[in-house]
């Protein structure tokens, strides 16, 4: 339930502290702390939308370029997309500002194999979102919408804890729901490549917590974002955590 998940800044902030005391890290463990959360991040974030690949699977898929039986193309092109652009991410998390052109290419990237002459471009049309009575903004209100976003973000980036900015981002580009397609992954990708960008761990949401996911957003859709703050700020806790076993596993051994 949204109500239990309590906000851990200040837990993650201290883990954060015995991260930090590892770096520089050799390019050899970021290589496989990079694969690490290629594959996880994939996996979740494509399962949240309903594939179903498994996370063995889409390994295999990203990895080894097999085709897996019984799944359709386009889970086999998500997964193969969304690596494209975890890719970028990392590349893009070199820099410390997000542009529009950032947001519209890890889009692109995702989504150009499902459909090329929608990837990387706003939606033309009115869409309406299943299981919800939010309804998003007009095709022809995007633009402005998304530029005001934009120009919002370094203000936002310093008020903001890093974790609540980067959940933030999220929030409002599920809000605009920009794309045709792809708006929640689209809004992860983001909102990692922002956590990335503060030197945090990115946030990799179970699909069993989907249900608290989406009442969270449901409630910032609304105007109540303490919720989604909390949810993500109780993920980000996990992987921070996960983060720091990692990286006593492969450095202690």
């Amino acid at each position: 339930m949204p109500n239990t998940y309590k906000n851990k800044n200040k837990e993650i902030d201290k883990l954060k502290k015995e991260i930090d005391s590892y770096r520089p890290f050799n390019k050899q463990l970021v290589k496989k702390v990079q694969e690490y959360y290629r594959v996880g991040f994939t996996y979740t974030s494509n399962a949240l939308e309903g594939n179903s690949l498994n996370e063995s699977e889409t390994k295999v898929i990203i990895e080894d370029g097999i085709t897996i039986g019984g799944k359709s193309i386009k889970e086999h092109n998500e997964a193969l997309g969304h690596s494209q652009a975890y890719t970028f991410l990392e590349k893009l998390s070199e820099n410390n500002q997000i542009t529009e052109s950032d947001i519209l290419e890890l889009h692109r990237l995702f989504y150009y194999r499902i459909d090329e002459t929608k990837a990387g471009k706003y939606r033309k049309e009115q869409v309406f979102i299943s299981g919800t009575d939010y309804l998003p903004p007009k095709y022809k209100d995007i633009p402005s919408l998304m530029q005001k976003f934009i120009v919002s973000l370094p203000k936002l980036k310093d008020v903001l804890h890093p974790v609540n900015y980067a959940a933030t981002i999220h929030e409002r580009i599920v809000t605009i729901h920009p794309f045709i397609d792809g708006n929640g992954r689209t809004a992860r990708l983001v909102m990692n490549l922002a956590l990335f960008q503060s030197g945090y761990p990115i946030v990799i949401i179970p699909p069993i917590l989907q249900s608290d996911y989406i009442s969270t957003i449901k409630l910032a859709n609304k105007g109540n974002i303490e919720p989604f703050y909390n949810f993500i700020s109780s993920i980000e806790y996990e992987s921070v955590k996960d983060y720091i076993r990692l990286l006593e596993h492969y450095i202690v051994g």
